[in-house]
């Protein structure tokens, strides 16, 4: 008898200590392969059953405060953590979550949001000029570098850039060449002008020099070597002997350049605009002078 109770603890100890190791090897195996910040949970809910291939990799700040909280990997995903549990939420596609702040929600445009340690994003959703649904992007051709595109719902709006600027895709907006760096779009590439030597007094104040094509325009070459096409109001014209902008009859070169575009009543009227106060002031009076 003695010997049959002995046989059955034997086995009893042996299959203990055979789950407690087969126990501690997968907690071992869980540990290893859990990424460095996160932790490793069986399921949000406490009463749900998961696989042991099923772990679900939530942040670590989601288990101790409420709140929103990235995706490690993936820029466009978030959690949104509440009581312990959590909801895994996408942005709409184009749209990546600003973490600027655990207690608000916020979808963004990727310009202003580091993406670098996060670069996974969804499928893209693309239709027409609009390779995701939401964004701003340059124009498929590449030598068209002041058009682009603003879509909304994977519907697109053509937005065109003011003279002399062209569409940054590294900020979307846009700028002046030399900042975009978009390739094929500098200076050299968009206009037929360089800028002339000369010495450091001289480039240190940003000289500017006439378009020989458009009385209206300038160029401004920045610490004397980079070009920057602006230009002056409409009925004006860059005057090389101040280095400003003045009204065309004031120009002697460039007075007769809005002939064609403007007629002299239109002119005058740019030179001398009616101030909106004069107009109210008016108006006040001829209402007191009504019987």
């Amino acid at each position: 008898m003695r010997t049959k109770i002995y046989c059955l603890l034997m086995v009893y100890f042996g299959v203990t200590t055979a789950l407690s190791r087969k126990q501690q090897h997968l907690e071992l195996g869980l540990r290893r392969t859990a990424p460095q910040g996160l932790k490793e949970v069986i399921s949000p809910y406490e009463n749900d059953q998961v696989n042991d291939d099923e772990i679900l990799e939530v942040p670590a700040q989601c288990l101790e405060a409420d709140g929103y909280y990235p995706d490690s990997k993936q820029c466009d995903k978030y959690y949104d953590c509440k009581d312990g549990k959590y909801t895994e939420k996408l942005c709409p596609d184009g749209l990546v979550f600003n973490d600027f702040s655990p207690e608000h929600e916020k979808c963004d445009l990727p310009f202003g949001v580091d993406c670098s340690k996060r670069p996974n994003r969804q499928t893209p959703q693309s239709s027409q000029h609009c390779p995701r649904m939401h964004g701003y992007f340059a124009h498929e051709n590449a030598r068209i570098c002041d058009t682009f595109y603003y879509c909304v719902e994977g519907k697109f709006n053509m937005i065109t850039c003011p003279d002399g600027l062209v569409f940054s895709e590294k900020s979307g907006i846009c700028n002046w060449p030399d900042e975009a760096q978009k390739h094929g779009c500098g200076s050299r590439e968009l206009f037929n002008f360089t800028c002339p030597q000369v010495d450091t007094a001289i480039a240190a104040t940003h000289p500017r020099y006439p378009d020989l094509e458009d009385c209206q325009f300038f160029y401004v070459c920045i610490n004397g070597e980079t070009p920057r096409r602006s230009g002056c109001k409409l009925g004006q014209a860059f005057d090389e002997r101040t280095k400003k902008c003045d009204w065309a009859r004031n120009v002697p070169e460039c007075k007769d350049w809005y002939k064609d575009q403007l007629t002299d009543e239109e002119l005058y009227a740019l030179e001398h605009p009616v101030s909106r106060l004069k107009v109210n002031d008016t108006q006040s009076k001829r209402r007191g002078s009504r019987p």
